[in-house]
């Protein structure tokens, strides 16, 4: 239910929660990583777009709540005495963006929408991954902790996914239709993309949010 409101196309494997509740400590620091990189992300693009207050603003309130995000995963991580150590490679993210490149919108939209539509596919697979950690931390007082804190960043998330179509359909001038079919290319990208990495298995961990 939840990937169809934000128009994903390909669900998450069922059995990915309860594997991913089994590595629970790598799930917080693949977490961490994401929270830092969703930060670092919203930054530049404020940073590549002065001009645009209102954008600016936009993308530094989501960066500002990303670190708050992250600030808490981590205290999460030092009570149970485990480091985050560097960041993993983001396969994900990575081959999303390679795919929003290689099908660049034609006639061509700003090059800042497709970097904030692929900002909106990312949060909203991790909408998804969140819902499906909270339902599955429910049934087991042991993560009660853990269930607080994916119930609590799906709803953010949602807020999230959304404040970046806004600012997409902003940055294209107000075109939101043409933004809409824009995210739905995307999105059909983005499903094939997390179903190749599913059936690669061996070369790419469960404990991740993306992917």
């Amino acid at each position: 239910m939840v990937g169809a409101m934000f128009c994903l196309k390909q669900p998450t494997d069922g059995a990915w929660a309860a594997e991913a509740v089994r590595e629970i400590d790598a799930v917080l620091v693949d977490h961490a990583h994401c929270e830092m990189k969703a930060a670092s992300n919203a930054l530049s693009l404020a940073a590549r777009n002065p001009g645009d207050v209102d954008l600016v603003r936009g993308l530094t309130d989501l960066a500002r709540e990303e670190i708050e995000h992250f600030q808490r995963v981590l205290s999460m991580l030092a009570a149970r005495g485990v480091s985050m150590g560097p960041p993993p490679v983001d396969i994900y993210a990575a081959e999303l963006r390679r795919a929003a490149r290689d099908a660049a919108c034609r006639p061509s939209l700003p090059a800042i929408v497709d970097r904030l539509l692929v900002g909106a596919l990312i949060e909203a697979r991790s909408c998804e991954r969140f819902k499906l950690l909270a339902d599955e931390t429910a049934r087991d007082p042991v993560h009660a902790g853990e269930h607080v804190l994916w119930s609590d960043l799906l709803a953010v998330e949602a807020r999230h996914y959304r404040t970046f179509v806004d600012l997409a359909a902003r940055a294209a001038g107000g075109s939101r239709e043409r933004v809409v079919e824009r995210l739905d290319r995307l999105a059909v990208l983005e499903g094939a993309i997390v179903g190749e990495l599913g059936r690669a298995a061996a070369g790419h961990s469960r404990a991740t949010i993306h992917g």
